[in-house]
Formats: C-alpha cells, sequence, structure tokens
C-alpha cells in the first residue's frame, strides 16, 4: 500500500479514535461536549478514495462529501447507532449508519451507505430521517422526498415538491419503501409518534404551501392514519402554533418524536425566526399530554439550545437542527444535533431535568412587559430565599 493511503487511514483512524470531553461550562439543563461526533472526515476513505495507483495515480477524492448532518437515533443492543445525512460536493443526499459504543464519541460508519429503496416516481434527494420504534414491532424511518416540481415555469430549475417518505426495517440493514405519506400540502418534517392513538398510527407533520414557505401553514401538526402501507393524511390538527416575534415566528417542526415521561410526552423541536443575517434555527422543548397526546401542558419560553461559537459557521450558517435523540435506561438522554448544515454534535442531559425545566420555565408572555414580569417575579422570590438563609447583607441583592 502506498504512503499516501497509509497517511489517510492513519489520519482517519486518529479523527475516529479521538476521546470526546463534556465542556465544563453549563446552564444546568444540558451539556455539550467539545468536538463534532461525526463530520465529513469521518466517512470511510474507501468511500472517496479510489485505491488502486493504476486508476488513481494522484490519490484524489473520487468522490467527495460535503457534509454530515441531521440523524436519527436509536439504541441498538448496546450500541448508540445514528442514521446520518450524508451530503455529497453534489448535493446529493443519502442515509448512512454509523455507532458508537457510549454515544459520546468514536463514532464508525458501517461498510456500506444505507441503500434505500425508490418508490415508482423516484427521488431526486433525501435526508432527515426520523427512526421510530413503533409498539406493531417495525422500526419505522420517516424522511423527506425531495422531486422537481413539475408544474414549475420553463426554465425555473429550483422549485420543489416536499413529501414524507416512509420505510420500515427490522435490522437497519434492509428496508421496505412504503408509498410516501399523501397529504393536502407539502410536507418536510414528518414524525410518527411510537405508539397507536385510537387504534389508529399518529404523525405529527408540519403543513405548508410552498416549498421553503409555510405560508397558512400554522404550525406542528398532528393526523391519525389507518394503514401506515396506505398512509393518508385527511385531517391535521395544529398542536404546536407558529407565534409573532417569537423563536418559532417563521416556521417551526417536530425533531425527533417525543420521549414518554411519567408527567407526559416530551417534544424537541426546532424554531425559526427570519433576520438581517438570514433564517436562524434553534431547538425548543414542549410536553403534551399522556392521555391525549394533541393537548399541551408545558411550554417554556425561548430556545433550549441555539448555535455557538463555531457551531455557526459552516455550510448554512446559524442553525441547529435536530431529528434524533435517545434516552438510556438509567434516565439519561443524548441529543444528537447538527450545526449550521455541517456535522453533528452531542449534548446530553436527562428525563429529570428536561421535564423539570419544562414545567418551571416561564412561559412566553408575547409582550415584553410579561418578561420584565417574569424577571421581578424571580428577583422577588430569590429575595425571600436569600433572607431565610441568614446570608450577611452585603451579598443580598440591594432592596
Amino acid at each position: 500500500m502506498n504512503k499516501e493511503i497509509l497517511h489517510i487511514i492513519e489520519e482517519q483512524e486518529r479523527l475516529l479514535s479521538r476521546k470526546n470531553e463534556m465542556i465544563s461550562k453549563s446552564n444546568g439543563v444540558f451539556n455539550r461536549y467539545k468536538y463534532p461526533v461525526l463530520t465529513a472526515g469521518h466517512v470511510p476513505f474507501n468511500w472517496r478514495y479510489d485505491v488502486n495507483p493504476n486508476t488513481n495515480r494522484y490519490m484524489m477524492e473520487r468522490i467527495q462529501v460535503n457534509a454530515v448532518m441531521n440523524s436519527g437515533a436509536i439504541k441498538w443492543g448496546s450500541k448508540y447507532v445514528l442514521v446520518v445525512r450524508v451530503e455529497g460536493a453534489d448535493r446529493k443526499s443519502f442515509f448512512a449508519v454509523a455507532e458508537s459504543p457510549n454515544g459520546i464519541d468514536n463514532f464508525r460508519f458501517w461498510d456500506y451507505p444505507l441503500v434505500m429503496p425508490e418508490g415508482e416516481n423516484p427521488d431526486v434527494n433525501v435526508y432527515d430521517m426520523r427512526l421510530t420504534t413503533h409498539e406493531d414491532g417495525w422500526i419505522y424511518g420517516v424522511f423527506c422526498t425531495e422531486r422537481k416540481d413539475p408544474d414549475a415555469p420553463k426554465g425555473d430549475l429550483s422549485s420543489a415538491i416536499a413529501s414524507a417518505g416512509i420505510a420500515r426495517t427490522k435490522d437497519l440493514k434492509n428496508w421496505e419503501r412504503l408509498p410516501d405519506i399523501k397529504t393536502p400540502s407539502q410536507q418536510r418534517n414528518v414524525v410518527l409518534h411510537p405508539e397507536f392513538v385510537n387504534g389508529k398510527y399518529a404523525f405529527y407533520t408540519r403543513p405548508q404551501d410552498g416549498f421553503i414557505d409555510t405560508g397558512n401553514g400554522g404550525g406542528i401538526g398532528w393526523a391519525l392514519v389507518d394503514d401506515v402501507c396506505n398512509a393518508v393524511v385527511k385531517d391535521e390538527k395544529i398542536i404546536e402554533h407558529r407565534q409573532y416575534h417569537t423563536i418559532k415566528e417563521l416556521k417551526n417542526g417536530e425533531g425527533p418524536h417525543p420521549i414518554k415521561t411519567p408527567k407526559g410526552w416530551l417534544h424537541l423541536a426546532h424554531g425559526v425566526r427570519n433576520c438581517a443575517a438570514g433564517l436562524r434555527y434553534v431547538l425548543y422543548l414542549y410536553m403534551t399530554s399522556l392521555e391525549d397526546p394533541t393537548k399541551l401542558i408545558a411550554s417554556p419560553a425561548g430556545y433550549f439550545m441555539a448555535p455557538e461559537g463555531e457551531e455557526r459557521v459552516g455550510d448554512v450558517s446559524n442553525v441547529l437542527f435536530s431529528n434524533g435523540w435517545i434516552a438510556d435506561e438509567d434516565g439519561t438522554v443524548f441529543i444528537y444535533y447538527a450545526s449550521s448544515d455541517t456535522r453533528m454534535h452531542v449534548a446530553t442531559s436527562t428525563i429529570d431535568k428536561l421535564v423539570d425545566y419544562c414545567f418551571n420555565t416561564p412561559e412566553d408572555g408575547l409582550r415584553s412587559a410579561t418578561s420584565v414580569e417574569s424577571i421581578v417575579k424571580l428577583i422577588d422570590k430569590n429575595k425571600e430565599v436569600l433572607k431565610k438563609s441568614m446570608l450577611p447583607a452585603s451579598e443580598i441583592s440591594n432592596q
């Protein structure tokens, strides 16, 4: 084997085996980790290089990878497994599986990318798979499938139609492609609920008028379908609305499927607003009732996570996006998120912390005055606690 290939293999092995480090700075809700868990550099060298010197005398990357992002997540035996979106330099995305022994480092891709069957109308692009282990015994992957808009004006090569594709598997290797979900509007963020509801399959949707613009789409929707093998959405109920002058003003969408907790369904979602720098994507949490998953029971104000530091820079800057998390048996939650459509990260928390955050963080009063009211209430509450603790007067905030 020539020296160039040996060098490539050695450099990649150093990256793959690098130990991750928890960042000491924390807001008490979650902890970030220092290094991304997956990048373009993690993609196996033999997916990118032709190692035959007779056909690649200069040892060039024959198939370049632009980004690794937006992964579904699942605990598979003792392994932490991500079904990740890999985007090539040609703008085409595909799915690939990577696993880790501990969920925070040493992620390695399986030998081959995931081979997703095509339907009658072939996909141009597929991405952002949400994984759900359903009580019917199957593991479902629901993902965005994109095709050129057949009604676009001549010469318009950017107009697209987005739909929700569905596939299912028992081993994460062999996938059965089901017909795309049929809905009255375009869909880019569809998630399968893990349990039957009234004997039906339940989906979180995001109705929108166009490929990018939500238009009249009101937020995160809820729909029941009789047959997942022929999923037809007739009625959608908005359960998590967009709001003016909030983090979810422009649009919002469900992330991974919610986690069932003793106090309700715990949801992770993304919110989008427009600003001078373009679209800003952040992550937020909310909770719905166990008895009625469409009933909102906790809605903390503002974002849960936003891009920080190097996370803000990438292919599409100022973006955090998540469509995968894993709740471990001990209550630890691994939150897998992409930054700026470029790389994958992990943050950890616990179910208890996240539920506490949801129920005890003030809701958004939707006005500056109500935000101030929340701060004043907290200041007054803290004064009483500090007085009772008998701290020296110099350590108590000014009256």
